[in-house]
C-alpha cells in the first residue's frame, strides 16, 4: 500500500474541494441526466441511432469505458482507441458530454493469463478467477502497475477533450473484492496494523490477543482472519474488524492511486467513483471515502414493497451527508427490474419518474441510469434500462424520455446547485458498527444497525417526522434531537462529543445495543452502556436474549399494544433523577424476572435530556413508543416549518425543500398506497406527476390530490 498514508484513523482526512462537472462550454449547467453508455457491445450502425435518441430524451451526459479495458487493450501495450474516440465524437457533436471511465474495473483476459497472482482469495484458500467483476486484488503491485499505466494512456489521450468532462473511477469498488485474503493482502494488512498501533504491545492490547493465547511476538505475525475450521464464528473480533477497515483502505488507497494519476494530467476534470450505499449493504466505509472525492456519487436500487420509496430515501439521506450538503451525482439505478435478486420486481404506475425526482429532493444534480440500452447477451442481459429490447417503441423510453423534459424544465428553473435543508432530528450511522454486528458472538445476531436506522426513519416518516441520517464522525452536534440506532460501538472520543452536546442542550436517544463496547470491541465494564451511564442514568447488568416464537421465545409488553424484541437489558442500578416512562409487564416480563422494571427512561443531563430504551422495538411499535411514551416536548422544534413530513404531520406525504438563490423547492409525495387529497402546497408548480389540482388555493398556495406514486414540485 501507499506510503502517502490515507488510513490515519486517529485523525479525519481534510475534504478535498468541491469541484462540479461543467459542460463543455465551461458553464454550470443544470441537472445532468443519462446513464452507462456501452456501444462496445454494439455495432458500430446502432451509434448513430443511439446519439438521435438521446437527444430526444435529453440526455447530457453518459459514462463511457467502465468495462472496455480489453477493447481498449487487446494485448499487453497494444492500444486501440479508434473506436472510443469515433463515440465521444459523435456525442460531442450532439452536445451530450462524456464522463470518461478509468476502464480499470475488470482486467482482459491477456492480463489474468500472464500475472494469475493478481487474482484475489478467499477465507478458505479458494482462487477467485476471472469471468465475472474485479477479479484483482487491490493490493497486487502487479495489478496496480497494469492499472496506472491504463490510466496514464487514458489521461494522455482525452486531457484535451472537451466533450469528456469528468472521469469515473474505477466502478463500485468492492463489488467483488471486498475482503483479499492473499499474500499480498497479508503483507499489506502487517504494515497497515504497524502503521495504525506503532508496537506490537499496543496492537496486542487493542485486540486482546490474551484470550486464547493470541499473543503476538512482532507484526510478521500478524495473521488474516482466514477459515479456522469449524471455529469460524470465534476468530478475534477485534481482528475481523480491523481486517474490514483495512480492506475498505486498500481498496481506497487503490483509488487514490488511479485519481492521482489521471489528476496530474488532467488537472481540470473533476474526480469521482461510484458508492453503493443503500441499507442492504455496507461494502466500504464511505464516510471516509467521501474526503477523497472532487463530489460525490451513488448507485441506487431499489427495494421492492411498501417501504420502496422509504428506502430509498433513507438511503439518499446518508449520501447527502456524505456529499456534506453539495449537490451530489446519482451515477446508477433502474428504470424498472435488475436480474440479480431472487425476484427482481418491475417499477410501474410512475415508479420510473417519481424514483428519480425522490432522488434531485434529496439533493441529486445528476440522474442517470444504468444502462443506456440493455444488454442483448451476458450476464446483465435481463437488467432494464433506458432503451429495453422492445427499442424506442416503448413505455420505459418514453417515461424515459418525459423524465428528460421534467430535469429539463427543473433546470431551468433554477433548482441545479441548491441544497437539501436538513431536519432537526440526526440518525448516527457507523460502518464500524454494522460491520461489527456482522459478528456471530452478539446476544443476538438478528441485530443489525443499518436495518435499525432504517426503522427508526421509518417509524419517524410514521410518526409524522422526518429525520436525516447522519455518519457518527460527522457534524451532526447542529441538530435538536440526535439518535444512536444500535450504535454498538462508542469510543471515549464520540462519547465525549455526545457528552458535549447533551451538556449544552441536546436531546440524545439511547437504545439497547448502543455505547456496549469500544472501537476495538472491548466491552465497557461496570453496567452497560458504560460509556454512556452517565447520560441514561441507568446501568444494566445482563442482555436478556427474547428471540422468536420458533426459538420458544417472543416479545415482551412493555405497555398495551407496544412490544419489544430481540433482546432486554436488565437494570443494575438506577439514579433517582431518572424518571421512568414505560415499565414491563405482562406474563412474559414475569417469566424473565423484568415485570415492573423501566423499559422507557428520560434523565436530564446538564441542560439536555437522554432517552433511553432498553429493548428494542419492531417499526409498528416504535411509532407508538414516539406518540404514546416520549414526552411530547422532547421532539418540539424537529417538526418546524420546513423540517416535518407532509402536511401537519401526515403520515401518507413526505415534504422536502431543496433551497438557494433562486428560491425554495418544495416537493411533495405520496409515499402511501391510497390518494391523499386536499394537499397544501407553497409556491408555483413546476411538476405535477400523478397529481392534480384541486379547485380553489388561496394566499397559502394551491392545493393538489396525490395519487400514489404521485409527486408535486413547487417553486417559492
Amino acid at each position: 500500500m501507499s506510503k502517502t498514508d490515507h488510513h490515519d484513523r486517529r485523525q479525519p482526512q481534510p475534504y478535498r474541494p468541491y469541484r462540479w462537472p461543467k459542460e463543455p462550454n465551461g458553464h454550470s449547467g443544470g441537472i445532468w441526466f443519462g446513464g452507462d453508455y456501452n456501444p462496445d457491445q454494439w455495432p458500430e450502425q446502432v451509434w448513430t441511432e443511439d446519439v438521435a435518441l438521446m437527444k430526444r430524451a435529453g440526455v447530457t451526459m453518459v459514462t463511457l469505458g467502465i468495462f472496455s479495458w480489453a477493447r481498449l487493450e487487446p494485448s499487453d501495450g497494444v492500444w486501440d482507441f479508434g473506436w472510443l474516440d469515433r463515440v465521444v465524437t459523435l456525442l460531442g457533436e450532439a452536445g451530450i458530454a462524456v464522463d470518461m471511465a478509468s476502464a480499470t474495473a475488470t482486467a482482459p483476459y491477456w492480463l489474468y493469463q500472464a500475472h494469475p497472482e493478481v487474482l484475489p482469495v478467499e477465507a478458505d484458500g479458494t482462487l477467485v478467477h476471472p469471468g465475472a467483476r474485479q477479479s484483482w486484488r487491490p493490493t497486487s503491485p502487479v495489478f496496480r502497475r497494469y492499472a496506472l499505466r491504463l490510466c496514464r494512456v487514458m489521461g494522455e489521450h482525452f486531457r484535451d477533450n472537451p466533450t469528456v468532462v469528468a472521469w469515473h473511477v474505477g466502478n463500485e469498488y468492492g463489488w467483488n473484492n471486498a475482503a483479499d485474503y492473499s499474500q499480498d493482502a497479508l503483507k499489506a494488512f502487517q504494515g497497515w496494523c504497524r502503521r495504525r498501533y506503532g508496537s506490537i504491545e499496543e496492537l496486542n492490547r487493542a485486540w486482546g490477543n490474551d484470550f486464547w493465547s493470541q499473543r503476538l511476538q512482532n507484526f510478521d505475525q500478524v495473521p488474516l482472519p482466514e477459515h479456522a475450521g469449524v471455529s469460524d464464528a470465534f476468530i478475534n473480533p477485534a481482528l475481523r474488524l480491523d481486517f474490514r477497515r483495512f480492506c475498505s483502505d486498500a481498496l481506497m488507497d487503490f483509488f487514490c492511486a488511479e485519481r492521482d494519476q489521471l489528476q496530474e494530467l488532467t488537472p481540470d476534470k473533476p474526480l469521482t467513483t461510484n458508492f453503493m450505499v443503500s441499507t442492504d449493504q455496507c461494502v466500504l466505509d464511505y464516510e471516509r471515502w467521501s474526503r477523497q472525492v472532487d463530489f460525490v456519487a451513488n448507485d441506487h436500487y431499489f427495494a421492492h414493497g411498501p417501504g420502496h420509496l422509504d428506502e430509498l430515501l433513507c438511503s439518499d439521506s446518508l449520501v447527502d451527508a456524505y456529499a456534506q450538503g453539495h449537490p451530489w451525482c446519482l451515477m446508477e439505478h433502474s428504470t424498472s427490474a435488475v436480474n440479480w435478486r431472487n425476484f427482481n420486481a418491475s417499477k410501474r404506475q410512475g415508479e420510473l419518474i417519481r424514483d428519480a425526482l425522490a432522488h434531485v429532493a434529496m439533493g441529486a444534480d445528476a440522474i442517470n441510469f444504468f444502462q443506456w440500452r440493455q444488454s442483448a447477451f451476458g450476464a446483465e442481459a435481463f437488467h432494464s434500462a433506458m432503451i429495453p429490447h422492445a427499442g424506442p417503441d416503448s413505455a420505459i423510453y418514453a417515461q424515459v424520455a418525459d423524465l428528460g423534459g421534467i430535469l429539463r424544465g427543473l433546470s431551468r428553473s433554477g433548482l441545479a446547485g441548491t441544497q437539501l435543508e436538513p431536519s432537526s432530528i440526526a440518525l448516527l450511522f457507523d460502518a464500524d458498527c454494522q460491520w461489527s454486528m456482522a459478528d456471530s458472538t452478539l446476544p443476538d445476531c438478528s441485530v443489525d444497525h443499518w436495518q435499525q436506522v432504517y426503522t427508526w426513519y421509518q417509524a419517524l416518516l410514521d410518526a409524522g417526522y422526518r429525520a436525516d441520517v447522519m455518519p457518527l464522525r460527522g457534524q451532526w452536534e447542529r441538530y435538536d434531537v440526535v439518535v444512536l440506532p444500535a450504535l454498538i460501538l462508542l469510543d471515549q472520543e464520540q462519547a465525549g462529543r455526545l457528552r458535549d452536546y447533551v451538556s449544552r442542550g441536546g436531546r440524545l436517544v439511547v437504545d439497547f445495543a448502543s455505547g456496549i463496547m469500544d472501537d476495538h470491541m472491548h466491552v465497557g465494564l461496570g453496567g452497560y452502556p458504560a460509556v454512556l451511564r452517565d447520560l441514561t442514568g441507568i446501568a444494566s447488568q445482563e442482555m436478556i436474549a427474547l428471540g422468536t416464537s420458533d426459538q420458544g421465545g417472543g416479545s415482551i409488553l412493555v405497555s398495551e399494544g407496544i412490544e419489544g424484541n430481540i433482546w432486554v437489558n436488565e437494570p443494575l442500578s438506577i439514579e433517582d433523577s431518572v424518571r421512568v416512562l414505560a415499565r414491563y409487564q405482562g406474563r412474559r416480563s414475569y417469566d424473565l424476572d423484568m415485570a415492573g422494571k423501566p423499559a422507557v427512561t428520560i434523565h436530564g443531563y446538564g441542560q439536555g435530556s437522554v432517552l433511553y430504551l432498553g429493548t428494542g422495538f419492531t417499526k409498528e411499535s416504535l411509532v407508538s413508543v414516539i406518540n404514546r411514551i416520549v414526552p411530547p416536548d422532547f421532539l418540539t422544534g424537529a417538526a418546524g416549518a420546513g423540517l416535518h413530513n407532509g402536511r401537519d404531520g401526515d403520515p401518507r406525504l413526505v415534504h422536502l425543500i431543496r433551497s438557494g438563490p433562486q428560491g425554495r423547492y418544495h416537493f411533495y409525495f405520496n409515499r402511501g398506497s391510497t390518494v391523499v387529497r386536499d394537499v397544501s402546497t407553497m409556491g408555483e408548480a413546476l411538476v405535477v406527476q400523478r397529481a392534480a389540482r384541486c379547485s380553489g388555493g388561496g394566499l397559502s398556495g394551491n392545493r393538489y390530490t396525490i395519487g400514489v406514486h404521485g409527486v408535486v414540485v413547487t417553486r417559492q
